[in-house]
């Protein structure tokens, strides 16, 4: 067998269920792997695994991860009543998504949440989320557009000192922004990393230094994402390396 040069980057993936005009089918945007491949990563879509156990084998074969975007999550599982405004994605994605980052946190294993996925690595910790911004927040800036099908853009501001921070190299960014949600109480062990002008929050990651954990709102696997945004993978397949050396001088 030849040698893997690339980090293997797991990507978890949508699930379509059946409907008038289609089977039930997976599906995940081109972006997400071009740019794990662009960054040096070699991509892996993970299809969606009955059990903890296969999940896990298959988690035992990667060296990072990346918790792709989507639809909300329910918040029913959060304890909180459903909201008019939400579009739950199935549950069968949900639970296996959850499974994903209880054995990736069980591993420390590098991981990128984006967009849901990083509410979902907020909401797994024990933190909380904003269920709809324009009811709970009606003062706060638009973060998605809705009349439009162009990429909405604002700032965000980078915490110093922060990973994050030194991922994008300081001060504030503009990035692209689709979410009616938001992180509310950050969980424990996690911090904040960047806000909107607003206040509200638009990335977290772990305190604890041996471990990348990092969660943006935004997408920065998008085609209107900025160039900056690469950087993120970059660090993300960094990490992964890192995170195999150990093992390969032990060989």
């Amino acid at each position: 067998m030849a040698q893997q040069t690339r980090p293997l980057i797991g990507l978890n993936v949508d699930f379509v269920p059946t409907g008038k005009q289609t089977r039930p089918h997976l599906r995940l945007n081109v972006g997400y792997a071009e740019s794990v491949f662009t960054a040096g990563g070699m991509p892996v879509l993970m299809p969606i695994l009955g059990h903890d156990k296969e999940i896990g084998a298959f988690l035992d074969r990667l060296d990072g991860f990346v918790l792709t975007s989507g639809l909300d999550l329910d918040p029913r599982k959060q304890g909180v009543p459903r909201h008019p405004s939400v579009q739950a994605m199935p549950e069968v994605r949900e639970d296996h998504d959850r499974t994903i980052v209880r054995l990736i946190a069980r591993r420390q294993m590098p991981v990128l949440g984006l967009g849901v996925g990083m509410q979902l690595l907020n909401v797994f910790h024990g933190g909380t989320l904003i269920m709809h911004l324009p009811e709970e927040m009606p003062r706060s800036m638009p973060h998605r557009d809705t009349t439009s099908n162009d990429p909405h853009r604002h700032l965000v501001h980078l915490k110093p000192g922060t990973r994050l921070d030194e991922i994008y190299g300081g001060g504030e960014l503009r990035v692209n922004s689709n979410h009616h949600q938001a992180v509310r109480q950050v969980a424990t062990g996690f911090r904040i990393a960047a806000t909107a002008p607003d206040g509200v929050i638009e990335a977290i990651e772990t305190t604890d230094v041996n471990w990348f954990c990092i969660g943006v709102q935004w997408h920065p696997e998008a085609d209107a994402a900025s160039a900056l945004d690469l950087q993120l993978f970059e660090a993300l397949v960094q990490a992964s390396i890192r995170q195999l050396q150990p093992l390969e001088m032990a060989a």
